[in-house]
């Protein structure tokens, strides 16, 4: 039996061992295996059972003094010893034993002089399907002479005991950037997979002068490149799936001198409340090959019913960026972008629909990561929480936030980018911007109007903002024409400017320039 070199890892008595097989083979393994169905489209659809997304609380990165002073230890990068960490390698290789494995060899990083290879040893058959579309797939020529640089080893059935294994629960994501190996057991989510990728490649792309984000990027008929970067909710993947520009990637990209990238060879979507109307893109993606979690279908029909989240508030699709009508295949884009938005939803309605930042403006917001949790859709349904994520993806970064601000800094002004901050979400009325609005505004920032307007300053928030913008009514470019209790919000965007001062106070390595281009509490 053929073992592709599993035995270097300790895997030896495999009683199979497959490797890079096609879609439709890993299917009819999933389906053979009892690890899912098939929906009325043709997906496999699975459950994962008790976690339904990641464990951050489960992640731990390995504290070698190889890494000891690269990592901002913290709340997020939990440092864990060696000792812990072998341990629990030897446990994940010796529950592999005597089980069908399944091995994904592939690539993150679609330009060429950035790709890193990763082998992904997987227990379950529907879990690499899963990264086989996710990832950058090789060529027959590629696998032939393939040698990993990183790995990967996924086993949720293996359960840790958090009393002898120095875990928190029976989950864990640990990452040694070290040895180049990432550990995962105790939970089915496939999102865990794609994610530790990202952490890998947040930490040795900076090494290598490129620049990782977590945002979507497309680009113009003429090559001119935008990034999107924005949290769960603020229309990141809407607002970058524009018909008149193709889409490079939805989610991980890395920001060279002489080009963007995309991490990925797929995309990774959300399906609650879905439908063909308002996303036609994901809902046609949602076919023979690709993977879906925790979405509730009708036993007989098989038809999926999105708007119940029973299994799941955060139910997924996972499928290749072929399925993307408008995708460009490449990867990536031989130019450096022009337009840099952050995406924001202000549940206060107290932010510009669209302001422009400068260079100080664009490394704080950025850091601060901001954007409104809220139930309801309207404000007063209850209250708004502000909910901050340093650099649009504190989970996977393992370097100190500074290092990622100083690298956008600095890519922005050698490019000569124009960086927006866009609030997709409330203003006065207690209503969302309409969608319509916020294209007619992003497309205007694309195509370079807005750099023909007049622009005021936010009292609040010192952002520039215009007073024009075709396609959207004046009155709602000025956040206080939108109240009117004029009282009211400036007590309201006193009190979000106050939870950006404060949330700020942790980043202890950023500039008194940056510190002071923030709002005014």
């Amino acid at each position: 039996m053929e073992t592709y070199g599993l035995e270097k890892l300790g895997i030896i008595n495999a009683t199979a061992v497959y490797r890079n097989l096609t879609p439709a083979q890993l299917t009819e393994h999933a389906l053979r295996r009892g690890e899912g169905t098939l929906s009325n489209t043709g997906a496999l659809v699975v459950k994962t059972g008790k976690y339904t997304g990641r464990s951050a609380n489960d992640k731990f990165i390995v504290d070698t003094p190889a890494v000891h002073d690269d990592i901002a230890w913290g709340k997020v990068n939990r440092p864990m010893d060696q000792e812990h960490f072998d341990a629990i390698k030897a446990k994940v290789i010796a529950y592999l034993q005597g089980r069908e494995v399944y091995i994904f060899d592939g690539f993150a990083g679609a330009d060429p002089k950035y790709t890193k290879s990763f082998r992904i040893v997987n227990e379950l058959a529907s879990q690499n399907l899963f990264i086989h579309q996710l990832l950058r797939r090789p060529t027959d020529e590629q696998l032939a002479d393939f040698e990993a640089e990183y790995t990967i080893l996924v086993a949720p059935g293996f359960k840790c005991i958090p009393e002898i294994d120095g875990t928190r629960s029976e989950a864990a994501i640990l990452v040694n950037y070290e040895e180049k190996m990432v550990v995962i057991c105790g939970t089915q989510y496939a999102g865990e997979i794609k994610k530790s990728v990202f952490s890998v490649m947040n930490y040795v792309l900076p090494k290598m002068g490129v620049f990782p984000m977590h945002c979507s990027a497309n680009m113009g008929k003429d090559g001119d490149t935008a990034v999107f970067f924005g949290l769960s909710g603020t229309g990141k993947t809407t607002l970058s799936a524009d018909p008149n520009r193709k889409l490079i990637g939805d989610d991980e990209h890395g920001w060279a001198d002489d080009s963007v990238f995309n991490f990925e060879g797929g995309c990774y979507a959300k399906c609650i409340n879905l439908s063909e109307e308002k996303e036609p893109d994901i809902y046609q993606a949602i076919r023979f090959g690709a993977l879906v979690e925790n979405v509730v279908m009708d036993p007989e029909t098989r038809e999926f019913d999105f708007d119940d989240a029973s299994l799941a508030e955060n139910s997924r699709v996972g499928y290749p960026v072929e399925y993307i009508n408008n995708a460009e295949l490449s990867g990536m884009s031989s130019s450096v972008p022009k337009t840099v938005i952050f995406l924001t939803a202000d549940a206060y309605g107290v932010l510009p629909p669209i302001s422009k930042l400068d260079k100080n403006q664009a490394m704080y917001y950025f850091v601060s990561g901001f954007t409104s949790k809220l139930a309801g859709t309207e404000i007063g349904i209850t209250s708004p929480v502000p909910t901050f994520s340093t650099c649009f993806g504190e989970p996977f970064l393992p370097l100190d936030p500074s290092v990622y601000a100083k690298m956008l800094a600095e890519k922005v002004e050698k490019s000569g980018a124009n960086v927006y901050l866009v609030n997709t979400g409330w203003n006065g009325t207690g209503k969302r911007t309409k969608l319509s609005y916020t294209r007619a505004m992003v497309t205007a920032a694309l195509n370079g109007e807005l750099e023909q307007a007049e622009f005021v300053t936010d009292p609040f928030f010192g952002v520039a903002v215009p007073t024009t913008c075709t396609g959207v009514p004046s009155d709602l470019l000025i956040p206080a024409n939108t109240w009117e209790n004029k009282a009211a919000y400036e007590a309201k965007a006193k009190e979000l400017a106050k939870s950006f001062v404060e949330n700020f106070k942790k980043y202890t390595h950023m500039s008194e320039e940056v510190i002071n281009a923030g709002p005014k509490a």
